[in-house]
């Protein structure tokens, strides 16, 4: 960031809404940062940490620069949390400082009572007040953050991913290849649509600074205002889930066609399955863009996908990143070629849970990690994923596994989005329950009548339940816990 503050001092880096930070703010700002947070003992050797809870804003990135040149590592924090979450991680990770927006006050004050290792810097006046009177810092740092990232989990408490060996040099060669991976540019404008927080929106962004591009902020995902910003920035690259596409195609075609879409060159999407129908359409409605699917986790990337590949092989998540090793675990799921995915990370990369043994050792083997989904690798070395081992249901002994039944429904026209889940059942063990958000009227024998056509019987739903919208989590994921939670015990 800093040979592009002196490169190109008056580049716009950063845009939100009206304003912008130029790279030469950028750099001044986050020098004045580090040495705030040095003043508040965050130690310079590599072993810090400063974390962040704020939308998606300047000072998020502010702070992540900030981090770099005093050499921390950078926690981002889902700013939904609430104060008991927020005080395991910030203890867990024995972070010195945490940046945070007022409006969280209350939950912040309550969560640092039992993280007293940790004081927090306000933004608005008090974080404006600290960079005016802060010296710039004398080092430039690192290159590139050095991340924790908290992964939000199944069960238990949220763990830190710590990835080992992070040098200065490696992190500029891991950013490097990324950039070399999806042919970034510093002429690239990229849309943030995503919470700056998760590895994915938040990565793609870091990327497109590293190389001299220009991130313009999306502050709240809004499909329409979001195709307004790529019109009116000449916006070429982005990020997006799947949940970005099914309200980007809500959006009637008149009105997506007032915008000039025409610049957007690549989006790059992941962070849960997309229903093939929805990414057909996607491919569709925009003929000028590259619609890239990648297979990964906070753990580490895996595989991706062209559009012209995904659409030779619907469903596949495509082929291994250089260096990395795709490995199939069928024990335990009969004889077929379907099994438990395993990556093995590219020149014998690392990482571990923070203060995690137990979880780390379950999660690693023979120097391939998995993050619990299931799936198989066809003939020609294409990846599908089939399902998660935590999703999986087991109905009279039979293994069902919900994703190919969310495929299904989501090719009826009237499924907007749906959930399939197990929940207990004295006969089968466990049955089939589908929450589903639609559109116009449709009825469970429809759906029901849908599935059968097309599934085996066992396969079919026992219960639909329709709702408005399905509750999601900030990153776009169906929260289908909760969904599970409610459908077993529906007290409110």
């Amino acid at each position: 960031m800093t040979e592009f503050a002196r490169a190109t001092p008056d580049k716009p880096a950063l845009v939100l809404r009206d304003e912008s930070r130029t790279y030469a703010e950028l750099a001044d700002r986050a020098a004045r940062l580090a040495s705030v947070f040095s003043a508040r003992g965050v130690p310079s050797d590599g072993s810090g940490a400063v974390a962040v809870m704020v939308p998606n804003s300047f000072e998020f990135f502010e702070t992540a620069f900030g981090a770099c040149r005093v050499e921390a590592r950078f926690l981002p924090v889902n700013w939904h949390l609430k104060s008991d979450e927020l005080a395991w991680i910030l203890s867990d990770s024995g972070a010195q400082v945490l940046v945070a927006d007022p409006m969280l006050k209350e939950f912040v004050d309550t969560a640092l009572e039992h993280a007293p290792g940790c004081s927090v810097l306000w933004t608005g006046d008090e974080f404006e007040q600290a960079i005016a009177a802060a010296e710039p810092w004398p080092t430039e740092g690192w290159r590139s953050p050095a991340f924790i990232f908290y992964t939000s989990g199944t069960t238990g408490r949220p763990k830190g991913v710590v990835h080992g060996g992070l040098t200065p040099d490696t992190m500029a060669m891991a950013q490097q290849g990324l950039v070399a991976l999806w042919g970034f540019r510093d002429d690239d404008v990229h849309l943030l649509a995503g919470p700056a927080y998760h590895a994915g929106p938040g990565g793609y962004a870091f990327t497109t600074l590293f190389s001299g591009g220009t991130v313009v902020i999306v502050p709240t995902w809004d499909a329409r205002s979001a195709l307004s910003l790529v019109h009116r920035h000449r916006v070429s690259t982005t990020f997006m889930t799947p949940a970005h596409f099914i309200r980007v195609l809500e959006v009637p075609e008149d009105e997506r066609a007032a915008f000039d879409l025409t610049s957007w060159r690549l989006i790059i999407h992941g962070g849960a399955p997309c229903p093939m129908p929805v990414k057909r359409r996607m491919i569709d409605a925009l003929p000028d863009t590259e619609v890239w699917e990648l297979y990964g986790a906070s753990e580490g990337g895996a595989t991706r996908v062209s559009p012209v590949e995904w659409l030779e092989r619907p469903g596949t998540v495509g082929k291994p990143w250089p260096g990395v090793e795709i490995i199939i675990d069928t024990d335990g799921y009969g004889d077929g070629d379907e099994g438990v995915i395993y990556i093995k990370p590219a020149g014998g990369a690392t990482f571990h849970y923070h203060r995690d043994e137990e979880k780390t050792n379950a999660a690693w083997r023979e120097g391939a990690f998995t993050v619990g989904d299931v799936g198989r690798v066809d003939e020609d070395g294409y990846l599908f994923i089939t399902d998660r081992v935590s999703d999986m249901v087991l109905r009279d002994g039979v293994n069902v596994y919900p994703r190919e039944i969310e495929e299904v429904l989501h090719a009826h026209p009237a499924v907007v989005d749906c959930a399939v889940f197990g929940v207990p059942d004295e006969r089968h063990g466990e049955i089939l329950l589908a929450v589903v958000e639609s559109r116009g009227s449709v009825s469970d024998l429809d759906l029901s009548d849908h599935v059968r056509e097309r599934l085996a019987d066992f396969k079919v739903p026992a219960r639909f339940d329709f709702v408005p919208e399905l509750p999601r989590d900030p990153n776009g994921k169906v929260l289908t816990r909760l969904l599970r939670d409610s459908a077993i015990d529906p007290r409110p």
